[in-house]
């Protein structure tokens, strides 16, 4: 490494691009992908471009009848087949652990994407704090264990849908699951968002040799179910406050037009590790701004530190 920081990649992409632009031109005949939440928001139109582009997806869900009706949904906008529907509770180890063992041959794109979003608070059987054991330890988990496939297609992608909500807040390894402190669902949330961007970090290192790629992103602002644990008065709230401070929102299509390019851009071939929005690598946050990468997240010894926290707490 240099001591010189490389410039953000930049795209011909924009804030505006939806994901059928984002992937035009790409031809993922022959590629297989997984899509977690693949039934709901962001996630159908994630689908729907990866399908367009000839890819083979399934869908990764809980709910097998709204996964059914994406299905139809998307054969009859691409025409294309391939798709299926597989159950997938991430906050089930033991649900991750039935689809690791179903699934059969070389996956090419994995796309992190389900999540839950500030919820009151919940645990686990185990005691873990219920956003971080879905949105990290979950995909966590489920990457893991799809190494081998990922390894076996060569040149493969992750995708870790994060949020600029990890500006919230670090992972607070001196207490993870709110044990000790107040539970407070925005910052439980940040903390899970963070995770995501770490874990890209730490597997791109470790699995450079098999030619996987790890990436992180922010998908944008868009009313989604994701939301559902938050009132309508709080969503306001954030509205007006979103715009106060530049932040605009976006459709389903625009929202998934980042997890496209970054599952599946020649632009980003051997790129790994990094955070974008906007269809672009974002640069360093600045404070009082909602966009942008905290150093925190980018951290390679936090990052090791995650991986290390998450293989044991799954462990024990």
């Amino acid at each position: 490494m240099t001591s010189a920081t490389p410039a953000p990649l930049t795209t011909p992409f924009r804030f505006e691009s939806t994901a059928a632009e984002v992937v035009a031109g790409v031809d993922l005949t022959g590629r297989r992908a997984i899509v977690t939440g693949g039934a709901s928001g962001i996630g159908i139109e994630t689908v729907r471009a990866l399908a367009g582009a000839g890819a083979e997806v399934t869908l990764a869900v809980r709910d097998l009848a709204a996964g059914d009706r994406t299905v139809q949904d998307v054969i009859a906008t691409t025409g294309n087949k391939q798709l299926f529907v597989a159950p997938l509770d991430l906050a089930d180890q033991a649900s991750v652990a039935a689809f690791n063992a179903a699934w059969d041959g070389p996956l090419h794109i994995l796309v992190n994407n389900a999540g839950m979003m500030a919820s009151p608070e919940m645990r686990m059987p185990q005691g873990w704090e219920m956003q971080f054991a879905t949105n990290h330890l979950g995909h966590f988990a489920l990457a893991t264990g799809l190494h081998g496939a990922l390894a076996a297609a060569g040149g493969a992608r992750v995708v870790s849908v994060s949020s600029s909500a990890h500006l919230r807040s670090p992972v607070v390894f001196d207490d993870i699951h709110f044990h000790e402190r107040a539970y407070e669902p925005w910052a439980a949330y940040g903390q899970s968002k963070t995770a995501n961007v770490l874990f890209g970090v730490e597997a791109t290192k470790r699995w450079a040799d098999d030619g996987i790629t790890v990436n992180a992103l922010m998908p944008g602002a868009i009313r989604t179910n994701l939301q559902r644990h938050i009132t309508d008065e709080e969503l306001e709230r954030l509205r007006a406050q979103s715009i106060g401070e530049g932040m605009r929102w976006k459709t389903p299509e625009q929202g998934a037009a980042t997890s496209v390019l970054v599952a599946t851009s020649p632009l980003l071939d051997g790129i790994g590790g990094r955070y974008f929005e906007d269809c672009n690598e974002a640069a360093p946050n600045e404070p009082g701004r909602r966009t942008g990468v905290a150093p925190y997240a980018l951290d390679p010894e936090a990052a090791e530190r995650l991986w290390r926290a998450s293989v044991e707490t799954l462990a024990s």
